[in-house]
């Protein structure tokens, strides 16, 4: 039987069900919280969450990924409330959004610093909680391609994934040669990774999505709903239909078992308005309707949202990392 972290403790497997694996109570970046503009009380915060959550629920979801890395208003405690009040299985994660992303105290951090500390916040907890971490997130810097201190976090995750058997999520798929070569420089099977946001209205490469999957990776459709159509839509968005028949044309590849599909929608956004009415029910309410529309069958869709991101979120048996003779210098820094 396998097991994940959630914050409310280790569960296993079988106990996932419907899993939205990309996801975030609420994302700020550094400083966020001294915003004025779009700040929220608490309670009001509360309330919007909460009410989102049990509509996730009533959808028959029963696990959240909390994507929200460190400085980024990750709030484990708040995470154990809110879980305890709905019953959704909240997954945390470890890591950075991405480099740029970063508070300036890790900025200049070795892969071996940042291992020890994704390693210790999934085997012995974040923030003093005992609450552990359940994947490890990475991602790419403004400007698409892996900046150094992105290379070293991706470097040090793989390590982490392999010392402890927690998988990694991408926040872009972008420069992904570069990505998938550490992975493989450090002995980590790509099937542990999920390259994340291949659907983001910014950054499409159909050729890139079939290099990762054939390879074994996992590849997250996982902005979902971030729709050009919609008010005050973001940069990053596109075309509803668009997105949908580029889903569709992966699946027609045969590629279902490499395909995870997510929101990352915020509960409640911090230091930006978010987009309104965009939230992980739409997974629900607009995007698996499409899918059923265009003759995706039931079968496919339990696929997608329970076998896949259950076979990714599963933790591994530990390994032993790769010996540091023959790497340089600065891939151990």
């Amino acid at each position: 039987m396998g097991k994940v972290n959630t914050v409310l403790g280790p569960i296993p497997t079988e106990d996932l069900g419907i899993i939205a694996v990309h996801e975030h109570i609420g994302f700020g970046l550094p400083g966020c919280d001294l915003d004025t503009q779009w700040w929220k009380k608490p309670e009001e915060a509360f309330e919007v969450t909460i009410e989102k959550l049990r509509r996730f629920r009533e959808h028959g979801g029963k696990t959240f990924v909390d994507c929200t890395g460190i400085g980024n208003g990750r709030d484990v405690e708040y995470f154990q409330v809110l879980s305890r009040r709905t019953g959704v299985h909240i997954i945390a994660v470890t890591g950075f959004v991405a480099g740029d992303s970063a508070l300036p105290y890790f900025r200049d951090k070795s892969v071996e610093y940042l291992m020890d500390l994704f390693i210790h916040e999934i085997t012995v907890g974040i923030d003093g909680t005992g609450a552990k971490a359940g994947a490890i997130k990475v991602g790419v810097s403004r400007g698409g391609k892996l900046s150094e201190l992105d290379k070293r976090i991706y470097r040090a995750a793989a390590r982490a994934a392999l010392k402890t058997g927690a998988p990694i999520i991408t926040h872009l798929c972008v420069d992904a040669q570069t990505a998938i070569a550490i992975f493989d420089e450090e002995g980590l099977p790509l099937d542990r990774v999920l390259m994340g946001h291949a659907d983001d209205g910014g950054y499409l490469n159909e050729d890139r999505d079939n290099l990762i999957a054939n390879l074994g990776g996992w590849v997250g459709f996982d902005t979902i709903g971030y729709d050009s159509e919609m008010e005050g839509a973001p940069y990053w968005s596109r075309p509803r239909q668009d997105r949908v028949d580029h889903f569709l044309r992966f699946l027609d590849k045969g590629y279902v078992n490499r395909a995870l599909i997510s929101a990352d929608a915020n509960c409640c956004a911090l230091g930006w308005p978010g987009l309104k009415g965009h939230s992980v029910n739409y997974l629900f309410e607009e995007f698996l309707p499409d899918l059923r529309k265009a003759g995706v069958g039931e079968e496919v869709i339990e696929q997608l949202l329970v076998h896949n991101p259950t076979n990714f979120l599963t933790m591994q048996e530990p390994q032993d990392i790769k010996p540091l003779l023959g790497r340089t210098v600065q891939e151990s820094r």
